[in-house]
């Protein structure tokens, strides 16, 4: 046994984790501006007036105008070479398009700020519109930060991990990978194929003897000196020559150490280098497509269908593809693709540094003024460029392709959502189909590292970014009390959203307000969303009214609960405590936790169940299983944050050489946490029954 496998705290580093985004946002909502209507003529009248006002102090420098309206709300946010004279051409009394009068109505003053050049202004837009929002820009929804490798160099034995955020660490960056899972995947054939640490330095720098990533062969442990300082000094060239494009380079140079290797029948060092070989193909064969003529690139296809706009985007690094990701930017429905693409961009690239060479399926308004600023912000020359035809266009083809594909599927799934939302406000008699929907769920073994979960979802499905954990404070709840736990979450949740957004809903449901055990019921079909683009492309009617004012609002028009009767009573309560009206229904599991026999309990209504092929039933199992299955990831976090404290002998009948001989065989705890019941039973020492513990501690045993 190696010395090594003595201690999973002490022989492992604890891996940086990057949290993963979903590569294809939400669409955003219907444009609010597109409800606003010229009421009288006044109101066109009094904006103009605004604006002639604010014409008399408007500068005739470079610069940037705001346009705000009555509430001190941001509309517009605009760039100018002469602001004076762009603020003119808004008080002409004809000429104007429907969008700019709708923000002329609005508006009641304006704001200005002045910059040395107009690259200055562009920059300084891109800035703003991302901070404020404005109701009448193009906005870049999601424009969550990349993920990168990074190979350190303030060190004698540089780390390779992975990076989100600013490059302020000494070392080579190399991305924007389009996912956490693309530089996952290319970190770890790396640290396979170079050896190279993953380690911090104080962890590096406490090491006696080799950890486990040694063992299994994804370090040369320079920590020990297991490896000469010149020769780990050649593995990081090589690294870095790979991903900085010499990939072929690098594979000659291995494969001929291997052919040296075993014609000297040195077959060891032979299969090190075969080994190597093979991840260095694994991280290529991956990567899709991956052009001949262009280095460094972005690819940007806009594809505008049913008032929407998808833009895909693909990164190419060293002429490697490093992946791709759509984007749902929200437009005003009358903005052609070009002009889209160019607010786009100035968004995209206000926190990321830009390529030399932005292949665009649109010509941009602006361009020169854009590459510039870029250019400025960058420190090289950076090109546009619109390809009419060879390898370059057929990349703009492939994008194109993927946006069209991209938007298709939400404008579906968005389709899909909605019916199903409106046979759900029939199903539970709510007044309207539900903007969000809240779902709460505990997780624990045994009362332990006990954590509440919030999922949302809505029109658009899931809100990741809204999702919420709650690690359960309270030391006098008996372990394992679910109704006590739901209630700390509820109370925790509705205090603080009573204190940021007060607010007292109506209660919707049958039986929460009006006579009881009665409620207002809702065709399935009936409309009363706002107008949706997507809804008229697909077939669905067009909406009937709407709130348009509770659209963000982060009020949920329905709560469900996993749980019977107990759990709906413990969430009244709280609620009523608190003087918070929120539609409840509580969704019991079917016998042996069986799916599609679920009973749902209202407050007032008696308790029913739905038709085993009811479409609303398939969707709150999904609503369900979503809140489960982020509750449960949530607190086998939390657990396993712990055990790198108590380690395997917080398992019954696991001791310290049990534990040895476990993480001998898999290697991590992750590992052992991911084996079947036959698998452990493999490992010696381990019995059938020890085996069963160990997996249900992992699986069976969260609630």
């Amino acid at each position: 046994m190696p010395a090594s496998m003595s201690d999973p705290k002490k022989d492992m580093a604890p891996e940086p984790e990057l949290v993963e985004e979903d590569d294809e946002p939400a669409l955003p909502e219907a444009d609010e501006a597109a409800t606003i209507q010229l009421e009288e003529e006044g109101s066109l009248a009094a904006g103009r007036d605004a604006i002639i006002h604010a014409l008399k102090q408007a500068p005739s420098r470079p610069g940037v105008y705001r346009m705000i309206d009555g509430r001190g709300d941001v509309l517009y946010v605009g760039k100018a070479k002469n602001i004076k004279k762009r603020i003119a051409a808004y008080a002409r009394p004809t000429g104007l398009d429907t969008r700019i009068e709708r923000m002329i109505v609005s508006t009641r003053t304006l704001e200005f700020v002045v910059t040395r050049t107009e690259t200055e202004a562009l920059l300084l837009e891109a800035n703003l519109i991302k901070r404020l929002r404005p109701r009448f820009n193009v906005t870049l929804r999601d424009d969550k930060s990349f993920p990168y490798i990074l190979i350190t160099s303030d060190h004698w034995a540089p780390q390779i991990l992975k990076h989100r955020g600013a490059r302020s660490r000494p070392g080579q960056y190399y991305g924007p990978f389009a996912s956490v899972w693309a530089v996952n995947r290319t970190v770890n054939a790396l640290q396979r194929a170079f050896l190279l640490r993953s380690c911090s330095d104080p962890f590096f720098e406490s090491r006696t003897r080799p950890c486990l990533l040694y063992q299994i062969k994804r370090c040369s442990a320079p920590c020990t000196k297991e490896i000469e300082f010149r020769d780990y000094a050649a593995l990081v060239r090589e690294a870095n020559a790979f991903l900085s494009g010499r990939s072929k380079s690098v594979k000659d140079q291995l494969a001929a150490a291997m052919e040296k290797a075993s014609t000297a029948l040195d077959f060891e060092h032979a299969a090190i280098y075969r080994d190597r070989l093979a991840a260095l193909s694994a991280i290529q064969s991956q990567q899709g497509i991956n052009p001949r003529t262009v280095e460094e690139a972005d690819v940007f296809a806009v594809h505008q269908q049913g008032g929407f706009t998808c833009v895909e985007v693909f990164f190419f690094r060293t002429g490697q593809n490093w992946g791709n990701r759509a984007y749902f930017p929200k437009a005003d429905k009358s903005l052609g693709p070009g002009e889209v693409l160019a607010a786009f961009l100035a968004q995209f690239y206000d926190d990321k540094p830009p390529p030399r060479l932005i292949l665009i399926s649109h010509a941009i308004e602006d361009q020169a003024l854009l590459a510039e600023a870029l250019c400025t912000k960058s420190g090289h020359r950076v090109e546009f460029s619109t390809p009419q035809r060879g390898e370059k266009k057929d990349l703009i083809a492939h994008a194109l392709a993927n946006a069209r594909e991209a938007l298709g599927r939400k404008l579906a799934e968005t389709s899909s959502q909605q019916k199903l939302l409106h046979q759900l406000a029939a199903t539970f008699g709510l007044p309207r189909p539900p903007r969000r929907i809240e779902v709460y769920d505990n997780s624990h073994i045994q009362g332990t590292n006990a954590v509440g979960a919030m999922i949302v979802a809505g029109p658009e499905g899931f809100r990741k970014k809204d999702y919420r954990k709650f690690n359960i404070r309270s030391t006098e709840l008996t372990p394992g009390d679910d109704f006590a736990m739901m209630r700390e979450v509820l109370e925790r949740r509705f205090k603080r959203l009573m204190n940021e957004a007060p607010r007292t809903l109506p209660s919707p449901l049958a039986g929460q307000g009006g006579v009881p055990g009665e409620g207002p019921r809702i065709p399935a079909d009936a409309g009363i969303l706002e107008p949706s683009p997507a809804l008229a492309l697909l077939g669905i009617p067009p909406p009937q009214g709407g709130r348009e004012d509770e659209d963000d609002s982060p009020w949920p028009d329905l709560v469900l609960i996993d749980g019977g009767l107990g759990q709906l009573n413990a969430a009244r309560d709280v609620l009523a405590g608190l003087g918070a009206e929120v539609p409840l229904v509580a969704i019991a599991k079917g016998p042996e936790r069986d799916a599609g026999r679920e009973t749902f309990f209202l407050p007032g209504r008696d308790s029913f169940k739905l038709p085993p092929r009811d479409p609303v039933l398939y969707f709150v199992e999904r609503l369900r299983d979503e809140a489960h299955r982020f509750a449960v990831g949530s607190h086998r976090t939390r657990r396993a944050r712990d055990m790198r404290e108590a380690g395997l002998q917080e398992i019954a009948g696991i001791g310290p050489t049990r534990k040895r001989a476990l993480l001998h065989h898999f290697g991590t705890l992750k590992a052992i946490e991911r084996a079947s019941v036959t698998d452990l039973m493999q490992v010696e020492g381990i019995s059938a029954e020890t085996a069963r513990r160990i997996y249900e501690f992992f699986h069976e045993g969260a609630a």
